[in-house]
């Protein structure tokens, strides 16, 4: 499916995905170049939510493919069904019949798609999000690049498996440890920051419509507040400020202020230590005086 980049600027903005140009055309060009797209920002910035906006846009499966310790070629490629392999071998002797080929137990009808083998075999262009790559092993990023350079995969039993249709790909990455070079010459790259005060109320209004605009901004400047704290060992995200408002609007709130933040902390703030240190060295009185300021200043920003 192609795309055109006015198309693709209007599929964000319905999807309340709020973008841009730079980051629209970062995309844009990903797709006509069948090239992967790296994401880095920090956790909650909207990297997962951009792969999975895109299969909305494009109408296409999403394959995901969440990365961790540890994670293997077999968890992430494909595997045997040997249950089902063994009852074929069962079945034949019960039934006296003659010896079960090697061939014919390692045939398709036995093999179990993963992510990577269930992209490149789709009949339609997929959006394969490999999500979280800085947590897998070096080596299985050593495994991935030489995936995502030719799109195919060799099953000893099988056979060279090239991809029907080059997928989408979208890596996301928490910077937790420097990816290889050669994953990210392969890849396009794009860099995610949290949004600016105005751009989180452009998102709350598109995902929490009945949030009131007061309340929207004033959550928008407490949020961003919040995340200036370096000291803060989890900064809110993006959705952790979205369950924030939809919470205060079942509450029947229409505005925000000190005590009612504090009151509430534990849906912005996931850990007792932030907590703790919002009551040590924020407090309502400052949360007071930032819902005072103006509504004017904050930087253009990225995708969300």
């Amino acid at each position: 499916m192609n795309i055109s980049l006015p198309d693709l600027k209007k599929g964000f903005t319905e999807a309340g995905y709020i973008c841009n140009e730079s980051t629209a055309l970062t995309v844009f060009l990903t797709l006509e170049l069948n090239k992967p797209l790296l994401i880095e920002g920090a956790p909650g910035v909207g990297k997962t939510e951009m792969g999975k906006v895109l299969a909305e846009i494009m109408a296409a499966d999403l394959i995901r493919l969440q990365c961790y310790e540890g994670l293997d070629e077999t968890k992430a490629l494909y595997e045997w069904n040997y249950q089902r392999q063994l009852l074929r071998i069962q079945m034949n002797r019960n039934l006296e019949e003659g010896q079960v080929r090697e061939e014919d137990l390692f045939s398709e009808q036995y093999l179990l798609e993963r992510p990577l083998l269930k992209a490149i075999q789709a009949q339609k262009r997929p959006v394969l999000l490999i999500d979280e790559v800085d947590k897998c092993d070096p080596e299985f990023e050593a495994f991935l690049f030489e995936v995502l350079s030719d799109f195919q995969v060799s099953i000893p039993e099988l056979g060279t498996i090239k991809a029907r249709q080059i997928p989408v790909v979208v890596l996301t990455s928490n910077n937790e440890r420097e990816l290889s070079d050669g994953l990210k010459r392969r890849c396009l790259y794009l860099y995610l920051d949290f949004p600016s005060v105005e751009d989180e109320v452009r998102i709350i209004k598109a995902k929490v419509p009945e949030a009131a605009d007061r309340l929207a901004w004033e959550v928008a400047r407490v949020v961003a507040r919040l995340r200036q704290e370096g000291d803060l060992r989890k900064k809110p995200s993006i959705a952790e400020t979205l369950d924030w408002v939809r919470a205060l609007v079942a509450l029947n709130r229409s505005r925000l202020d000190g005590k009612l933040v504090g009151e509430t902390l534990n849906l912005v703030l996931k850990t007792r230590a932030d907590q703790e240190y919002f009551r040590q060295e924020i407090g309502a009185p400052e949360i007071d005086s930032v819902l005072k300021q103006s509504k004017d200043g904050g930087e253009t920003s990225q995708c969300r």
